[in-house]
C-alpha cells in the first residue's frame, strides 16, 4: 500500500455543508473516505471513458432461458471472450427466468463491447454492467 499524502481543499460553507450532508447519508467514516471513493469513482469513468485502461467489472443478465438460441448464443460468446471472463455465476429465479452474473476483467474497450453484445441478445430482459478500475 502506498504511503498517505495529506492536502488542503478550499470550499465554500454552503458546498461543504452539503458535503458533510453527503457523508452522513452514505455512512461515510470521514471526509477523507468519501473524497477517496469519489476520486476512485471518477477515475474509472475516465477510464472507462478512454477505453485503453485495464478495469474489471460484473455483468448481471436477467433472461428468459425458455428464448430459443439465447442458452448456445450466450454461451459461445463467453467461450469466444475466456480471455476477459473471470467467473460466472448461474440463478434461477423462476421456472423462466434466470439471472447470470459475468465477472470480466480486460481493457474497457473490450469489456464495453463484449457487454453490448451480451445485453443486447434477444431474450434479455435486463443487463446492467458495473465497473471499477482494475488498479487502485
Amino acid at each position: 500500500m502506498s504511503n498517505i499524502a495529506r492536502f488542503t481543499v478550499s470550499i465554500e460553507d454552503d458546498l461543504l455543508e452539503r458535503f458533510d450532508q453527503y457523508c452522513q447519508e452514505e455512512r461515510f467514516a470521514t471526509r477523507s473516505e468519501a473524497v477517496r471513493q469519489l476520486i476512485h469513482d471518477r477515475l474509472t469513468t475516465r477510464a472507462w471513458e478512454t477505453g485503453n485502461d485495464e478495469v474489471a467489472g460484473t455483468l448481471t443478465l436477467v433472461y428468459d432461458h425458455h428464448r430459443p438460441q439465447l442458452g448456445k448464443g450466450l454461451t459461445k460468446l463467453q467461450h469466444d471472450n475466456t480471455d476477459l471472463i473471470v467467473s460466472t455465476t448461474h440463478v434461477h429465479l423462476t421456472h423462466d427466468v434466470c439471472l447470470e452474473v459475468i465477472i470480466l476483467r480486460g481493457s474497457a474497450n473490450r469489456l464495453q463491447q463484449v457487454a453490448a453484445q451480451l445485453k443486447g441478445m434477444k431474450g434479455i430482459i435486463k443487463g446492467e454492467l458495473v465497473v471499477a478500475r482494475a488498479e487502485v
